[in-house]
């Protein structure tokens, strides 16, 4: 997930297990969930549901500027060499 780059841009601190319980509930709270947000929320502890919407906001502008090509791959090394 682009954790880093969403809170290094005002989303606040996120921890690991907030970030999991984040991606789980959003699993269980599709867009058609009312009070979606509410919901996420309370799955994550320490965060409000507008916290939990931004950080979500952040993480679909994230993935538009790697499916358009702004965001170049990371150059992996690959076994026995280069």
């Amino acid at each position: 997930m682009a954790s880093s780059s969403i809170s290094s841009r005002g989303s606040g601190s996120w921890t690991a297990e907030q970030n999991k319980a984040f991606e789980s509930a959003l699993a269980v709270f599709d867009k058609d969930t009312p009070d979606r947000w509410h919901n996420v929320a309370k799955a994550v502890e320490g965060k409000t549901a507008e916290e939990v919407k931004r950080h979500y906001e952040l993480l679909v502008e994230d993935i538009k500027h790697i499916e358009s090509g702004h965001v170049p791959f990371p150059k992996y090394r690959t076994p026995g060499g280069g």
